[in-house]
């Protein structure tokens, strides 16, 4: 008798961790922790304008913007960093009116060199001042059309890896060349993720908490296929539509057994959503995992100035003396105790202790790590975006027959 079988099996921790390993040789963002930063730093320190222009769509600038948004309300930076992100044409007027743009520089990032946005804003731009190697960077592949067009115009270029998508390219030059140019401690970045990178790899601290959340992400995901993060600071929130793209970019696919797989990201800031989606989480139907983000401590952290008697009439006395910051991450506390009491929704609570380079890079590299795990569970390509293309394809279609 022959037998043959391909079932769909969950594959055990060890598995996972050796197929990782194997990725290493060829999928790249496991190695930009170790990456030297000396020329990028030398680079960066001669760029003299004071305003700097990242033009660059998805992968190519969002992952800068989590982190410049994280760190930009408790630091005072060099320069100026604006990101024209979209083709909205109100957009680029009104970002285009915040500076001199005779005193910017503009970064154009885009890994295939031919993505439509960020060239169509090129064309744009070149139209209000003329792009020359004074005012300009390029970040691409190597031989791409916005390669050969820097080549043309003697415009500093820097490369991305092949082996390293948009979505993951956060801590290479994509991400570390603007915000290096704004003063922000790339090395430390770095140091983040490394921190993780080794932890997780010698099977110590981080390994435990991402091998076995996605381990259960996957084997409920007929159950929970609705992943949140609700995170408490508007510190978040492009972290929160960086993780969108990563989760839903990464997983959205068919296995290997020609399965549709998929998780679905819901991003949320509290205490904002309390007040609309979290009626939704406590009684509606049992499909979500939730996973709460909050910050320790901030330097700057006004407190509550205990009031006189015209304040009486409220009866809220008891918030006296409290500073934001506390009352933010009460709650926080008190949302994730509400859920934790019904006992059926899967949660947990991820405290920042700071705000500093180090602590966005360890969490942006953890979501990376835990999303390569779960890939690997469902037996999918976590790496490529064959879902994407087609739309691709179609509006250059219609413009070309425009």
């Amino acid at each position: 008798m022959l037998y043959e079988r391909n079932f769909y099996e969950i594959r055990s921790n060890d598995e996972i961790l050796l197929q990782l390993k194997d990725e290493m040789s060829h999928i790249g963002y496991y190695g930009l922790p170790f990456k030297d930063t000396a020329k990028i730093k030398h680079y960066t320190s001669k760029i003299q304008q004071n305003n700097i222009y990242l033009v660059g769509i998805g992968g190519s600038s969002q992952g800068s913007k989590a982190i410049y948004n994280f760190l930009r309300n408790s630091r005072k930076f060099d320069k100026k960093l604006f990101f024209l992100d979209t083709i909205d044409p109100l957009k680029i007027n009104y970002l285009l009116t915040l500076s001199d743009i005779n005193d910017s520089h503009f970064i154009f990032i885009s890994k295939s060199g031919d993505t439509i946005e960020p060239i169509s804003i090129l064309k744009y731009l070149d139209s209000k001042v003329d792009i020359t190697r004074h005012n300009s960077t390029i970040i691409t592949e190597k031989n791409s059309p916005l390669h050969k067009f820097s080549n043309e115009s003697n415009i500093e270029t820097f490369f991305i890896d092949k082996n390293v998508g948009g979505r993951f390219s956060v801590f290479s030059e994509v991400g570390l060349i603007p915000l290096s140019v704004i003063g922000v401690d790339i090395d430390s970045l770095l140091k983040g993720c490394r921190d993780v990178h080794e932890s997780f790899f010698k099977k110590e601290y981080y390994y435990n908490l991402i091998i076995n959340k996605a381990r259960f992400l996957v084997e409920n995901k007929w159950r929970f296929n609705n992943n949140i993060v609700f995170s408490y600071s508007s510190v978040f929130s492009e972290f929160n539509k960086w993780y969108v793209q990563l989760w839903a970019e990464s997983l959205g696919k068919i296995n290997k057994n020609g399965t549709r797989q998929g998780l679905t990201p819901i991003s949320l800031i509290g205490p904002d959503d309390q007040h609309s989606f979290l009626q939704l989480i406590i009684d509606g139907v049992r499909d979500k995992t939730v996973t709460f983000l909050k910050i320790d401590t901030l330097e700057e952290n006004p407190i509550i100035i205990s009031g006189d008697e015209k304040f009486k009439s409220f009866d809220l006395d008891f918030i006296d003396g409290k500073s934001f910051n506390y009352m933010i991450n009460c709650q926080a506390d008190s949302t994730y105790q509400a859920i934790i009491n019904q006992k059926d929704i899967p949660c947990d609570i991820i405290t920042i202790s700071s705000i500093n380079e180090e602590n966005i890079a360890k969490l942006m590299y953890r979501f990376q790590l835990l999303v390569s795990c779960v890939g690997s569970f469902l037996q999918i390509n976590t790496y490529d975006q064959p879902g994407v293309e087609s739309g691709k394809c179609i509006l250059r279609s219609r413009l070309q027959n425009d």
